[in-house]
């Protein structure tokens, strides 16, 4: 008898308060108001445009077609500095991202003010488009690849110290407290606590940066940052546009080849 009234008082707890559901039903129905208007204003003033564009889709493939292979040899150099940019950029942006990242993890850093500040220059990085780099750099410094390679390192570094940041807040602390309290110091909690912990981790995100700077390089090309880009923009500018299919082709190839590898790297090393 007792058992069914302890049964039948108890009551389930309330995992989610009543003022949380309210705050998210308010958002979710904000989020969906600004979808739906989003969605109608885009339609509304598009759909004249992407309706005249069909007529003269089939006249600019045609100009594209067939695309001249003759200029492979030649459009060899600048996609081996395309490729050699966008490594340089993303060794040099993970070696910079180790420290910031450590900096920047609020388990990590215990000096309040240090961590504030590197977190915020870090997002203030992450806000600059790489075009709006590339544009200064080359202002700054003239066309060719050094700017373009000064602009993939601030964009990478924006990309790794946020993704190594974060990973770096989720690991176990208690391996780190116990080396913490045995009288490791600082440089021995880093490398025995932490390093095996996110080093797969850290691997993984810097090949995919280096996946999006392949592909970056060659937009930051057409604004004069050096590279395959900056053949393209030329063969474009020049109406020459069998030579830069072939440019695009040879871009397609040489992105897919690395996004294989790189995947195949990632899924040994995890």
């Amino acid at each position: 008898m007792n058992k069914k009234v302890a049964t039948k008082n108890t009551k389930t707890p309330n995992l989610y308060p009543k003022k949380t559901k309210i705050q998210v039903t308010i958002i979710f129905a904000v989020v969906l108001a600004m979808y739906l208007y989003s969605m109608n204003f885009t339609v509304s003033q598009t759909t004249g445009g992407f309706a005249n564009s069909l007529s003269n889709m089939g006249n600019v493939i045609k100009e594209f077609f067939p695309p001249n292979l003759s200029i492979l040899p030649i459009i060899w150099e600048p996609m081996a500095t395309t490729i050699q940019m966008a490594v340089i950029a993303t060794t040099v942006a993970a070696l910079l991202t180790i420290p910031l990242s450590l900096l920047s993890a609020r388990n990590i850093t215990t000096i309040k003010p240090l961590y504030y500040i590197t977190r915020i220059s870090l997002n203030i990085l992450r806000t600059i488009p790489d075009l709006v780099l590339a544009v200064i750099f080359v202002g700054l410094f003239g066309v060719g690849v050094f700017p373009g390679i000064l602009a993939l390192i601030i964009f990478s570094l924006g990309i790794l110290a946020k993704l190594f940041g974060e990973t770096v807040e989720a690991v176990d602390m208690d391996p780190l407290e116990a080396m913490r309290a045995s009288g490791a110091n600082v440089i021995q909690v880093i490398y025995y606590g932490l390093v095996p912990q996110v080093l797969p981790q850290f691997t993984s995100f810097v090949l995919y940066v280096f996946e999006i700077n392949i592909r970056a390089s060659v937009v930051l090309g057409l604004v004069g940052a050096g590279g395959i880009g900056l053949t393209l923009d030329r063969e474009l500018n020049f109406y020459n546009y069998p030579n830069a299919m072939t440019i695009i082709l040879l871009i397609f190839v040489v992105v897919i080849v690395i996004e294989y590898i790189s995947t195949k790297i990632r899924e040994a090393l995890i």
